[in-house]
């Protein structure tokens, strides 16, 4: 098996860090819908103004909101306003993956899509 990448929304903005939250991402589900993201699927946020990466878990966001929230530790690890990259990945046969294009969604700074 292979881990292929699934989905990626590439450079949203991050629009609040909430520490006493339970943990998580919330993300605008028109976005979730978009990246093929469902709740509670584990996903890997990368900042691209700190460099900082970490795993977490989908939750839903209010729908057309452009919300994109980092909650409880994972808070400490982007503010609003910082730019990432949430990625997905599944596990393949090599030739499952051959046929495999993953979501890719671009947001404006809004979070809303652009492509």
């Amino acid at each position: 098996m292979l881990e292929i990448l699934k989905s990626k929304i590439h450079r949203a903005t991050i629009t609040e860090s909430n520490l006493h939250y339970i943990g998580s991402v919330g993300i605008d589900e028109d976005l979730m819908d978009a990246a093929n993201l469902v709740e509670f699927e584990k996903v890997q946020v990368l900042n691209i103004n700190n460099g900082e990466r970490l795993e977490t878990y989908v939750i839903r966001g209010l729908r057309g909101s452009g919300m994109i929230s980092l909650n409880g530790a994972a808070a400490r690890k982007a503010v609003a306003g910082d730019l990432v990259i949430i990625a997905a990945f599944a596990q393949m046969t090599p030739e499952e993956a051959k046929n495999h294009t993953p979501a890719i969604v671009f947001p404006d700074q809004f979070n809303k899509i652009v492509r």
